[in-house]
């Protein structure tokens, strides 16, 4: 089968988006498919530290490795200041969508369309494509979008949902509940094949030996609740919080407000390959959501939670509706109200005193990997969709 995968996005960037398009076209790969990754030819990436390629600073084995071409794009959104980029965003994802369709439409035409963009979608469906899929992470809000979006699921031959708060919306929608599909994000298990011991983590990170570490990986959008960990290490000054990703801009507000902590440390963005280190120095990582906006409380997959079950590293995290479908209280992990850095604080508290309890976490998020990797992904969706098309 030969597939193009059609996604706006920066690759290489600080954005988790990258990490999830990188993994999702490897595995595709992996599971079988001739792979084309199709994305945006935008103006500002991240640079490649020296001697690695894409592929290699994603930790892409070389076995796994698909085609990578771009569409170009109207792009000056980093041209202009932050509170007028609304409509540069637009024009860029508007340009990008409609070049993506046409140059699928030149080179693409025998392959089945994995696309991340409803406009994208709804341009190949309108001209005939046939073989046409949509991933979805949120359904949009405005009138325009919701439409183009109703036109385009009528027209693919299916709509996979991040979760099942997306899917909930496109029903609400009008798309047919048939057509969907919820699959959340993955990992992946090469990245996490030989961790470090704890001990060599924290020489290298230059962390403690002795006491407990809380790690948060990702990034620093307020909804992603990071901020809540400033209070949560007020309140348990014997613990070293170490924070692993984020924008810059995001990173540097963080660390202000942190300035006068000596237990909580912003380490910056940090290369994918490097996330695997964190998580092996931590007795705990976090995943502190806040109960607003929706894309928090009922759209995200975030891949923390499955990197961390990668490792098998105990995780305390926010009580939503977003979370529950990934991990259950007890279970798979500690579960605490949003929103609040006392229970936050209570939660890693509880579960850094409970060291039977962290043993039996870590067991059952180990033993849940092997159903969570996006090649198992690959391969369920790659089954769904030749049986659809």
């Amino acid at each position: 089968m030969k597939l193009v995968l059609v996604a706006n996005a920066r690759i290489p960037s600080q954005r988790a988006q990258s990490v999830q398009l990188m993994h999702t076209a490897s595995a595709f790969h992996r599971a079988g498919a001739a792979v084309t990754l199709l994305t945006a030819d935008r103006r500002k990436k991240v640079a490649l530290p020296d001697g690695q390629d894409v592929f290699t600073y994603y930790g892409i084995p070389a076995d796994a490795r698909p085609k990578l071409e771009t569409a170009p794009c109207t792009d000056w959104v980093d041209g202009v200041p932050v509170l007028l980029q609304y409509f540069p965003a637009r024009i860029q994802e508007l340009t990008f969508a409609r070049n993506a369709a046409k140059q699928v439409l030149e080179r693409h035409t025998h392959s089945l369309v994995y696309s991340r963009e409803i406009e994208s979608a709804r341009h190949l469906v309108k001209r005939g494509l046939e073989r046409v899929f949509l991933e979805l992470h949120r359904v949009p809000g405005s009138d325009t979008r919701r439409r183009w979006l109703r036109e385009a699921a009528r027209g693919v031959r299916g709509v996979v949902a991040i979760s099942g708060g997306v899917r909930e919306d496109l029903i609400a929608l009008g798309v047919e509940p048939a057509k969907i599909r919820v699959e959340h994000d993955a990992l992946d298990p090469q990245r996490f094949r030989r961790p470090p011991d704890r001990d060599v983590a924290r020489d290298e990170l230059s962390l403690p030996k002795r006491g407990p570490v809380v790690v948060y990986t990702g990034g620093l959008l307020a909804w992603k609740g990071a901020d809540l960990l400033i209070d949560a290490a007020r309140k348990l000054p014997a613990v070293q919080f170490v924070i692993a990703g984020g924008m810059d801009k995001d990173v540097e507000r963080l660390k202000l407000l942190a300035h006068d902590l000596a237990n909580f440390r912003v380490d910056g963005f940090q290369a994918p390959t490097r996330v695997p280190l964190y998580l092996a120095a931590a007795d705990v990582t976090v995943v502190p959501n806040r109960s607003e906006p929706l894309i928090s409380a009922k759209y995200t997959s975030p891949l923390k939670i499955f990197e961390a079950m990668a490792l098998g590293v105990p995780i305390v995290a926010s009580d939503l509706p977003s979370i529950r479908e990934i991990l259950e209280h007890e279970r798979d992990a500690v579960l605490v109200p949003p929103d609040s850095a006392d229970t936050l604080a209570a939660g890693i508290e509880r579960l850094l005193g409970d060291a039977a309890l962290r043993a039996r976490l870590r067991a059952r998020l180990l033993e849940r990997a092997p159903d969570n990797t996006w090649e198992a992904r690959a391969r369920r969706l790659l089954a769904w969709m030749e049986a659809a098309a």
